[in-house]
C-alpha cells in the first residue's frame, strides 16, 4: 500500500473513531483538523479546533486515555489546540471519565490499533526525577528549584509588573492584571492588620512582590524566605532599586530552619503551602506558631481540592508541574490548624477571582509564544499553557478553590482584633 493510501486509510479510521467516541457527547461545539487538512465536527463556529499533527494522533491521545496521557499527546506535539485551551478541556473530561460498554470498547480498541503509532514527536523533556525522603528539606528545594527556577525572563513575559504568581483580587472584575495584584497585596496586608514597625515573615515569598509592598505602604519590617536562588536573586535586586533594604530582605531560607527565639508580629504564607503535603501540615502550623508571637495573626492563601470531587487516574501536575505538591479539603486544613492551637478568625473563598487570574496568564503567555518558545523551549510553553488553562477549568467547575483563611495565636484569650471588618474595605 502506497504511503498516500495508508494516510487516507487513517483518515477514515479517524473519523469513524470521532463520530464512535462523541456520539454521546452532547456538545458538537468544536472541530477538527486533520494532518491532511479535511475537517470533522463544528468548522464554522468552533469554541475550539483540535488539531491533530500525524495519523497516529489520536491513538496517542485516547489508548489507556487519562490526564497524563492526554497531556502527553499535547506537550509533547501529537495534537495541537487552536483557540480557547479551556474550553478544550470539557471534551477532555468526557474522554477521561467515559465508560462505554463492552461491545463499543471493543469496537474503539479495534479502530486504535488500525492506526500507526506516529512518529511526530516533539523532543521530551524528561518530568523531574527527584531524590531523598518526601518532603525532606533538601527534596523540597529539588522540587522548587523544578518549577521556580525555570526562567525569570520566562515568568516576567506574562506576570504582571510586580511578578505575583498567586491568586489576583478583583473588586469589580474589570481591572486589569497589574491592578488587581496590586488589590491583592492592599488586601493581604490589611487582613493581616500591619501598622508601622511591626515585623512580618512571608513564607514562600517568590519574587519578593508582597514584602516590598508591605514595606512601602504599611511601614514593616518584612522577610521574605523561598527556595528558589533565581527568586531570591530577582527579588534582592528589586529591594535594593526601591531603597527598601533597610527594611524588607528576600533570603534562600527553609521556613524549618528559622530561629523561633525571634518571633514575627505577622505572619503570611501565599501559595505556598500546597507543597507540604498533607502528613506534613501539622509540622507546617505548629512551626508558624513558634515563629508567631503570642497575640498575632497568621493568613494562610492557598489552593484546596473540594471534598466531594476525586480525580481518576494519574495528575499530569503532579508529574509535569508541581512535583511533590498535593492539595487538600479545608476542613483539613482547619482541623489540623486547630489541633496546633490556632484560632480561626475569617475564612474567604476567591475561587471566581484565580480562574479569572489564570484566564489573564494563559492570555498573556499566548500572546508571547515565540519569546516563550525562546526563552524557555516548546514543551516548557506547551506544559504551563495546558496546565493553566486546565486550572482555570477546575476552578470554574469547583472541584478546586482557593482560601484566605486568617489565624489567631491568642493571648491568654486575647486577640485584639477589632470586633468586625470594616477596615478591611476602608
Amino acid at each position: 500500500m502506497s504511503t498516500t493510501a495508508a494516510h487516507d486509510h487513517s483518515v477514515d479510521i479517524s473519523r469513524e473513531l470521532l463520530d464512535a467516541l462523541t456520539a454521546d457527547y452532547p456538545r458538537r461545539d468544536f472541530a477538527v483538523r486533520l494532518w491532511n487538512g479535511d475537517t470533522w465536527g463544528n468548522a464554522d463556529h468552533p469554541r475550539f479546533t483540535l488539531v491533530l499533527n500525524h495519523a497516529g494522533a489520536l491513538r496517542r491521545m485516547l489508548f489507556g486515555a487519562n490526564q497524563v496521557t492526554l497531556g502527553e499527546a499535547y506537550i509533547y506535539g501529537d495534537f495541537d489546540v487552536e483557540g480557547n485551551l479551556e474550553a478544550a478541556f470539557e471534551f477532555g473530561d468526557y474522554i477521561v471519565a467515559h465508560q462505554p460498554e463492552l461491545t463499543e470498547k471493543l469496537h474503539l480498541a479495534g479502530l486504535l490499533l488500525r492506526l500507526p503509532h506516529g512518529d511526530h514527536r516533539l523532543p521530551e523533556r524528561v518530568a523531574p526525577q527527584l531524590h531523598g525522603k518526601l518532603h525532606s528539606k533538601d527534596r523540597d528545594r529539588q522540587a522548587v528549584t523544578y518549577h521556580y527556577d525555570l526562567s525569570n525572563d520566562f515568568y516576567q513575559l506574562w506576570l504582571d509588573r510586580r511578578l505575583v504568581y498567586s491568586c489576583a483580587y478583583f473588586k469589580r472584575g474589570d481591572e486589569d492584571l497589574d491592578t488587581a495584584q496590586e488589590q491583592k497585596l492592599d488586601y493581604l496586608c490589611r487582613k493581616l492588620r500591619l501598622r508601622p514597625g511591626e515585623s512580618l515573615l512571608d513564607i514562600g515569598c517568590g519574587w519578593g512582590g508582597l514584602v516590598l509592598y508591605a514595606a512601602e505602604r504599611f511601614g514593616v519590617r518584612a522577610l521574605g524566605v523561598t527556595l528558589s536562588r533565581a527568586q531570591a536573586e530577582l527579588a534582592q535586586e528589586r529591594i535594593a532599586e526601591s531603597g527598601l533594604s533597610e527594611r524588607c530582605e528576600v533570603r534562600v531560607c527553609d521556613y524549618r530552619d528559622l530561629d523561633p527565639a525571634i518571633p514575627f508580629d505577622k505572619i503570611v504564607s501565599v501559595g505556598m503551602f500546597e507543597h507540604v503535603g498533607e502528613d506534613h501540615l501539622p509540622e507546617y502550623f505548629q512551626h508558624v506558631w513558634t515563629l508567631l508571637r503570642s497575640g498575632g495573626v497568621f493568613l494562610n492563601h492557598g489552593i484546596a481540592a473540594s471534598a466531594g470531587f476525586h480525580r481518576k487516574g494519574p495528575s499530569f501536575i503532579d508529574k509535569y508541574v508541581f512535583p511533590d505538591g498535593g492539595l487538600v479539603p479545608l476542613g483539613t486544613t482547619i482541623r489540623i490548624a486547630e489541633a496546633c492551637r490556632f484560632e480561626v478568625r475569617d475564612v474567604e473563598s476567591l475561587r471566581e477571582h484565580y480562574a479569572r487570574t489564570l484566564r489573564y496568564w494563559v492570555a498573556r503567555l499566548e500572546a508571547r509564544r515565540e519569546d516563550a518558545r525562546r526563552i524557555a523551549g516548546e514543551i516548557v510553553y506547551r506544559i504551563w499553557r495546558i496546565y493553566m488553562s486546565g486550572s482555570a477549568h477546575n476552578f470554574t467547575r469547583g472541584r478546586i478553590n482557593l482560601y484566605q483563611v486568617l489565624f489567631s495565636k491568642p493571648e491568654n484569650g486575647h486577640t485584639y482584633l477589632p470586633l468586625n471588618r470594616a477596615d478591611w474595605y476602608a
